[in-house]
């Protein structure tokens, strides 16, 4: 999917710089012996390289940590984000155009939710990719550091005996000049019994020093062998290792771009989506949303009447035009009675202040 671009510092077909190379012979002595010692014993260079790769396996777990982490965070979101729009009333009782363009928002919204969940399974799948090269990578890697370590203790072993090879040609040489020492030193005995025992110690001693020398030698010999082996080795080592790294690198690259380009994919879905919102709202018409309102919640075209006032004691017939309310037309009293002669019992004299009885 991505073009693999050489990386700064490495050649450009399959090395990380450090081990060596596959192809460039120079450069493959050159990273092979940075990474050695003087010691015979010491192998600080292959420990530098193999902890440089489990660095490099480390990073890798981290990502791919990252990338769950970062699918829980998008699924969580995803489904805030579609309770909201499923539950959370927004515009309900709006109608008409604007309805529609409220419809189109919460199913927008909706889709953008699913969306997210949908990055979250897919973040999900290229941490399960990381994953799985991490492990193949490690199996890979196992045939290659039995293999080293096999040499490496082949190597010391041989490399003890040869010391104690040397210790012991060593001994029998002092040995042997005692032994020659000694018979200087009595060369002028008179008994030839003990100048005898010397000469047989003299004797003896030479044919130890000899076949001790010849045993060191030979483990001298081997050793130089398995120190050849142990250097092949240890450039075929650094070959498989230094590819490894490179593959590790160039995969890790790509994942990391892969993982932005979704990101940046799931913005421009998510503006995509929200265009269709803006389109919606460019099609909605005030004038039309208020004609629609009139037109279905009219109730008729004909204005309430003016109230007439109508006299408590003069009632008037009803001349309000048709159509208008004239209020009720209830029965009325009749005229206030005339007043009775001032001399009438049944009324009392404003002078007198009587009172009528009954």
């Amino acid at each position: 999917m991505f073009q693999k671009l050489p990386i700064a510092g490495f050649p450009c077909v399959h090395s990380s710089g450090l081990g060596a190379a596959v192809i460039a012979v120079p450069r493959l002595k050159q990273c092979c012996f940075s990474h050695q010692s003087s010691d015979i014993l010491s192998n600080i260079g292959y420990d530098s390289i193999i902890q440089h790769l489990n660095n490099g396996r480390k990073n890798c777990k981290e990502f791919e940590d990252f990338l769950k982490e970062r699918a829980s965070i998008e699924e969580k979101y995803g489904k805030d984000l579609l309770n909201l729009s499923r539950k959370k009333p927004c515009g309900q009782s709006e109608i008409n155009t604007l309805k529609r363009a409220l419809d189109v928002f919460k199913q927008q919204v909706d889709n953008v939710a699913q969306y997210h969940i949908q990055l979250a399974q897919t973040l999900r799948e290229e941490a399960r990719k990381m994953e799985e090269f991490r492990e193949k990578q490690k199996l890979q890697r196992k045939k290659t550091e039995l293999t080293m370590d096999a040499a490496h203790k082949q190597k010391s072993l041989q490399f003890k005996k040869t010391m104690d090879a040397k210790k012991n040609y060593e001994q029998k040489c002092r040995d042997k000049d005692d032994a020659e020492l000694a018979v200087h030193r009595n060369a002028n005995v008179v008994n030839p019994k003990q100048q005898e025992k010397l000469f047989v110690k003299l004797a003896t001693s030479k044919t130890a020093v000899e076949d001790s020398d010849k045993a060191y030698m030979q483990h001298v010999n081997t050793l130089d062998k398995v120190r050849e082996e142990w250097q092949s080795e240890h450039i075929k080592a650094c070959e498989v290792l230094e590819a490894q790294e490179c593959e590790r690198i160039n995969f890790f690259r790509n994942a990391l771009w892969l993982h932005v380009n979704q990101l940046s994919q799931q913005c421009v879905t998510s503006d995509s989506m929200y265009e269709e919102v803006r389109k919606s709202l460019e099609m909605c018409s005030i004038e039309k949303d208020i004609e629609y309102f009139v037109n279905q919640r009219k109730t008729g075209q004909t204005p309430p009447a003016p109230i007439v006032y109508e006299n408590f004691y003069c009632p008037q017939k009803n001349t309000a035009p048709p159509g208008k309310a004239t209020g009720p037309n209830l029965g009325r009293r009749g005229p206030l009675p005339v007043p009775s002669i001032p001399d009438d019992p049944d009324y009392s004299l404003i002078d007198n202040y009587s009172l009528i009885y009954q």
